[in-house]
């Protein structure tokens, strides 16, 4: 059973500022909208760059990777860190593709908070879930 408190209002509002900031191409925050598991993620930019948070509140979650217009008007995928780079992707689609292969387990959806609570949440989860199979009496 999923139990992560999410606010899907507070995604919706933070898909729209991202469309209304303009700094994303629209045919990318296009496809990355209309993929039902990043839909459900707090969508925030930088420098042209459309990043994914499984919180809604800053600090963000830095554990997504992102995508980043290419000079040749295709993309980029990189991350979750800066250094790394996952390639290259011709078309939004083939972008949203790449970052979606790369989901943490269980990713979804956006937590209501910052990434320091959405981590005390995890572990409490984490927690009352190892006790649950220790004493073999959860069920699901």
């Amino acid at each position: 059973m999923h139990t992560t408190p999410s606010d899907p209002a507070r995604v919706e509002a933070g898909w729209q500022k991202v469309r209304d900031d303009g700094r994303v191409r629209p045919e990318l925050l296009e496809a990355a909208r209309a993929e039902p598991r990043l839909r459900r993620l707090f969508p925030w930019t930088g420098m042209g760059e459309l990043h994914f948070s499984r919180c809604t509140e800053w600090p963000w979650t830095w554990d997504i990777p992102y995508i980043q217009p290419a000079a040749d008007g295709g993309y980029q995928v990189s991350g979750p860190r800066r250094s790394e780079v996952v390639g290259p992707a011709a078309t939004p689609r083939e972008a949203v593709a790449m970052v979606v292969e790369r989901l943490p387990a269980g990713c979804g959806p956006a937590f209501a908070g910052t990434r320091d609570e959405l981590a005390a949440h995890e572990a409490t989860a984490a927690s009352a879930r190892a006790g649950c199979e220790d004493a073999n009496r959860c069920t699901d």
